[in-house]
């Protein structure tokens, strides 16, 4: 049996929007922990966030089995090669990519307040990412290639993005804005290092 077709991202992320929408909802009801209301909006720009990565880094997703599979071995689709192989283009989108991530996850999650957790958050996601696509690869035939170089940039973006946050909240500019914002998790240039 021969299948080809695309999986375009609104019919997946779409429903899954509403599943955050659902899951916060639910969350505020049987929660012990009572957020504000700026804690919930800072959740829900993260998980806007999050879907348009995954957007961009899985759709479409294109199912090619049997005739329509690709014939070279999946293996061979994996940059093996960190930063020799680098298409610069695409190296420097991934990096934009992942700076919101390295600039919000300190309002979203308190352990992330150095370089280090933020390049650890960084390259956990991209694994997680290069991974599940390389699945996809294997299981579906579609397209994308597991590459090296982009753990390195979406790493390094979210360590520049926690970099621009840090310079940020020490400007008074930023300390002024955070003051109003009363960030969830307490982000300020005192607890940034």
């Amino acid at each position: 049996m021969s299948i080809q077709y695309s999986i375009s991202s609104p019919i997946v992320l779409g429903p899954l929007f509403v599943l955050v929408l659902l899951a916060l909802m639910l969350h505020a009801r049987v929660s012990k922990t009572r957020y504000t209301v700026r804690q919930y909006v800072s959740m829900l720009a993260f998980a806007i966030y999050m879907l348009g990565v995954m957007h961009f880094v899985f759709f479409p997703i294109d199912v090619n089995i049997g005739i329509y599979a690709n014939q070279t071995p999946w293996y061979q689709s994996i940059q093996w090669i960190p930063l020799l192989t680098a298409d610069a283009p695409s190296f420097l989108l991934n990096i934009v990519l992942f700076i919101p991530l390295g600039f919000m996850l300190p309002f979203i999650k308190s352990w992330i307040h150095s370089i280090r957790t933020a390049a650890s958050a960084g390259l956990a996601l991209s694994f997680l990412i290069e991974i599940t696509q390389l699945l996809l690869r294997i299981t579906l035939g579609n397209g994308r290639s597991t590459d090296l170089n982009d753990i390195i940039a979406n790493t390094t973006g979210s360590v520049l993005g926690f970099v621009i946050l840090n310079l940020f909240t020490k400007s008074s500019i930023g300390q002024r804005l955070l003051a109003l914002w009363e960030s969830p998790q307490g982000v300020s240039s005192k607890n940034m290092q």
